[in-house]
């Protein structure tokens, strides 16, 4: 596949793997399973398409980075499915709080990766990496138990970060120059 449709393709799939943030305010349990199952397989479809394009950069950081994706996309497949029996529910929510510390250090391989592959500015990856660093303290914050109003804005910069991203890649793609090079990696 072309770099410039993958890197629209990629971008189309960020904002749909946010549609499950979306379904949290819908009340029909089948939509907010359906979505819940579309953004994992989503998720699972981002670390297929970057992994040939991080693999010359470091093969086995984008291996990991590409089983966390696997199992944090599985994650939301199965928690999206657990939705529908009211039984299971807290179950579900260990295996969100489990998929969280998996989206935050696939995250952080994901930001690392487009940083040395310099496929986007780079500026878009350190604002990434500080995001995730955030939303790992909100994470950590909230499970000794402390709450504050404010806590919710920690969240805006991961949030803020991932639809800039998807939009600059289906606007402006990949950096030609990054891809000549990662081209003279694999050869």
């Amino acid at each position: 596949m072309n770099p410039r449709k993958t890197a629209m393709i990629v971008g189309a799939l960020i904002l749909i793997a946010y549609g499950v943030l979306a379904s949290s305010i819908i009340e029909s349990k089948m939509i907010v399973m359906l979505f819940e199952a579309i953004s994992g397989v989503a998720v699972i479809s981002i670390a297929v398409l970057m992994f040939p394009f991080f693999k010359p950069y470091n093969k086995r950081l984008s291996l990991r980075y590409l089983v966390l994706k696997t199992v944090e996309g599985a994650l939301m497949i199965i928690a999206g499915i657990m939705f529908l029996s009211p039984l299971l529910l807290g179950a579900r929510d260990w295996i969100y709080m489990v998929h969280t510390y998996i989206f935050i250090l696939s995250a952080l391989l994901f930001y690392y990766l487009l940083y040395r592959s310099k496929l986007i500015p780079r500026f878009i990856s350190v604002w990434g990496v500080i995001a995730i660093i955030l939303l790992l303290m909100v994470n950590l914050l909230e499970i000794t138990g402390y709450s504050h109003p404010m806590l919710i804005y920690l969240y805006l910069p991961i949030v803020s970060n991932e639809v800039f991203l998807a939009v600059w890649l289906m606007v402006k793609g990949f950096n030609p120059s990054a891809i000549k090079t990662n081209v003279n990696k694999i050869k």
